[in-house]
């Protein structure tokens, strides 16, 4: 026993090595937004610690995956008895290449040396955006007093006062604290150095009136009306900034309560809070963690795009895709998607558009309209591990494959004939179709970002969702900042990690660093 397991000891830098190759001819980058300093936890990808640990979506087991080449092909299940040619779909496989794709993802604009972690901030929030949250929140003010009575300790904002007011808010990032107005207590977040920049009582009299939007237009009738203008410029910010990779992903980010608030709040603070009337979806390079686009739904209300309008929630997924991937039509990408979001008709949609898709499939989440009925049954006795049923119509390929359970994928980005292999510590070499292992790779590395940036949302919590939208977006752009900056040559000369990153930008919207604008 004690050599097997040294043998097996010794086996594991080759097999690191060969997973690595592996990692890098999927196009998966290094670990863009790994932390660089003394807290680093390096690629998550490869980190062994616990607490970057997380279970794959294309495993009941918690052990960690790893592509390796493959050294042989992965042995077939038995075909069923059932004929399913009438449906178009066929046992018969045959070698199809990926989707070409020549486009050079990364930054758009190459960035000085010297430049400043406000200089990255504001490619995505620039002067004139903040000028008019200064306009709209004036004029918010003007009309509330005329409304309810004149307020004498109020005076109009400025720009320099609306920039250290995001940096008070984004403070919440790094601090970890919910509560905004801490900064000026004596307890334990207090910072006296920010809290001379601006007194509290000023502080919340611009939180009292502050807007990006003031007044809904006649044309307006989206529920988010008062911050959609500011996301949509966050948008264009995004698409002029950024060219993703070919692989990319469409998921729902990690915006769940802090669980460091959770775990110190009282009863009555836990009963106050309300849960969140949005779900906020994106589509994100799975190469380097960048946002690329992000979709709000609101779960109430109505209009063409409410769950009210809609029959199912797979037909609200579907919408949410499609809104997702309006601009990456006819650029050959690849979207990797969850099985609430993976039907056949969905992917059959986004071919004809030049985008192509490799996907999770559940028999109970996912829409299985179109799929051969005795892919989705599962046999009485399970197979050995490893073995794999395709069933294949046009350029696509459901793929059956068991690992300790049944995992169905539903792709026409990979070919059905090539083979790959999952890699884990205690079980060894499993074999199985690359697809299977594109999926495994690319959802294990966002799910390893998601551990890392989730940690670094805004914590202040205020009550009106489409303030609560506003700061996730500000999260959200302050996180593709400091992608920015590590794919950055301002990156070699200073190396921030996340959390410094975040400490330096809000001392430079606080104007306590001196900071040049960007040449």
């Amino acid at each position: 026993m004690a050599e097997g397991g040294g043998g097996a000891r010794r086996r594991a830098p080759a097999l690191l090595e060969a997973a690595r190759a592996r990692y890098e001819s999927l196009h998966i980058s290094d670990d863009v937004f790994g932390e660089s300093g003394a807290d680093s936890g390096g690629n998550p990808f490869y980190s062994t610690s616990a607490a970057s640990r997380s279970s794959s979506a294309a495993s009941s087991d918690d052990e960690r995956e790893r592509p390796v080449p493959p050294e042989s092909p992965a042995p077939a299940l038995p075909e069923p008895e059932e004929d399913e040619a009438g449906a178009g779909w066929s046992a018969a496989l045959r070698d199809r290449p990926p989707p070409r794709f020549e486009d050079t993802g990364g930054p758009t604009r190459k960035m000085p040396p010297s430049a400043s972690a406000m200089d990255f901030f504001q490619l995505f929030v620039p002067d004139n955006v903040l000028k008019n949250m200064v306009v709209q929140t004036n004029m918010y003010a003007r009309k509330f007093q005329e409304r309810f009575g004149s307020d004498g300790a109020w005076a109009e904002v400025t720009l320099s006062e609306m920039k250290a007011f995001l940096g008070y808010v984004i403070s919440t990032s790094v601090s970890h604290c919910e509560s905004v107005l801490s900064i000026w207590s004596g307890g334990f977040y207090s910072n006296r150095s920010l809290a001379l920049v601006m007194s509290q009582a000023r502080f919340e009299k611009i939180l009292k009136y502050f807007h990006v939007v003031a007044f809904r237009s006649s044309q307006s009738s989206h529920g988010l009306y008062k911050v959609q203008p500011f996301l949509d410029a966050l948008q264009g910010s995004f698409h002029a900034a950024f060219r993703p990779s070919q692989t990319q992903v469409l998921h729902e980010p990690l915006i769940d309560e802090d669980p460091v608030f959770i775990a110190t709040c009282t009863e009555r603070e836990l009963r106050k809070r309300k849960k969140r009337k949005f779900s906020l979806w994106v589509r994100q390079c799975s190469s380097t963690g960048f946002i690329v686009q992000i979709y709000v739904h609101l779960k109430e209300g109505g209009g063409p795009d409410g769950l009210d309008a809609l029959k199912s929630k797979p037909q609200l997924h579907s919408m949410v895709a499609r809104s997702l991937c309006r601009d990456a039509a006819g650029k050959n990408y690849i979207i990797f998607t969850g099985p609430s979001i993976t039907s056949l008709t969905l992917f059959e949609e986004f071919e004809k558009q030049g985008i192509y898709c490799c996907g999770l499939l559940s028999p109970r989440k996912s829409d299985c309209t179109g799929l051969p009925p005795s892919m989705l049954a599962s046999p009485a006795t399970p197979p050995a591990r490893g073995q794999h049923q395709i069933k294949t119509k046009g350029n696509m390929s459901l793929i059956c494959w068991y690992n300790k359970g049944h995992f169905r994928f539903l792709t026409n980005a990979y070919s059905p004939v090539q083979q790959g292999v999952i890699i884990k510590r205690r079980s060894g070499e499993i074999p199985c179709p690359l697809a299977v292992e594109a999926f495994a790779a690319h959802l294990s590395y966002i799910c390893r970002y998601d551990d890392k940036y989730s940690k670094y949302f805004i914590s202040h919590k205020p009550n009106k969702t489409w303030q609560q939208v506003f700061w996730f977006a500000i999260s959200i752009a302050v996180n593709n900042a400091y992608i920015l900056y590590k794919m950055s040559d301002a990156y070699h000369m200073s190396r921030y990690s996340r959390a410094q990153f975040g400490e330096r930008l809000v001392r430079e919207l606080l104007g306590l660093e001196d900071v040049s604008p960007a040449p």
